[in-house]
């Protein structure tokens, strides 16, 4: 008979801090999505709470030191990642690439999925950039997610999407390849830890 698993410590960064975002839209529908499992236990880190200069340092101010107090240890704490990055100027916000620049080990050997929008590519672009940035850090990051084209569009006032048939589809398969790959790799390192 088998045990079951411990759910994997799951945080799914909201990457826009732009004004006017339509990112809390899209993370309630992905939080959503990760309730109807019980393999996660879902945290959520919204780059709009922090205030992180972009300015980068070996010896931070004390501001900048308790801002990386609150958001460092939710990253090392996570066993798998869900970023959901909107699209700006085919790329992705420098809000993420400051939070992926501040910190390494906390990315490493754990898996990641992305869930993206924007206009008519659905932020895929910034994706496949991030593809190669999370690939520096040892991030796994996984095939499947969800590109949200047009974004504005697909969702009714409420925050319900009006066909949610292959935007469910997609998540599901990339929750179920974190799931595989997160408990993957927390059995393979409390084996032996990951040589970098």
């Amino acid at each position: 008979m088998n045990t079951p698993l411990k759910p994997l410590n799951l945080v799914l960064v909201v990457a826009s801090d732009r004004e006017g975002r339509f990112a809390p839209v899209v993370a309630e529908w992905v939080r959503a999505r990760v309730a109807e499992r019980t393999d996660f236990d879902l945290t959520v880190l919204d780059l709009a709470d922090l205030t992180l200069p972009t300015s980068l340092s070996y010896d931070p101010a004390p501001a900048v030191r308790a801002a990386l107090a609150d958001v460092t240890p939710v990253l090392e704490a996570a066993e798998a990642f869900v970023v959901l990055t909107p699209e700006y100027n085919h790329s992705f916000p420098a809000s993420l690439k400051n939070l992926i620049d501040r910190h390494y080990t906390e990315w490493r050997a754990k898996p990641l999925g992305f869930v993206s929008y924007g206009g008519l590519s659905g932020g895929i672009r910034a994706v496949e950039q991030l593809r190669q940035v999370y690939a520096e850090t040892h991030t796994v990051t996984v095939r499947d997610g969800v590109a949200f084209p047009y974004v504005h569009g697909l969702f009714e006032e409420d925050g319900t999407l009006k066909d949610p048939t292959g935007p469910e589809e997609g998540a599901k398969a990339m929750l179920d390849q974190l799931a595989w790959w997160g408990h993957a790799l927390r059995d393979a390192k409390a084996v032996r830890p990951y040589a970098a």
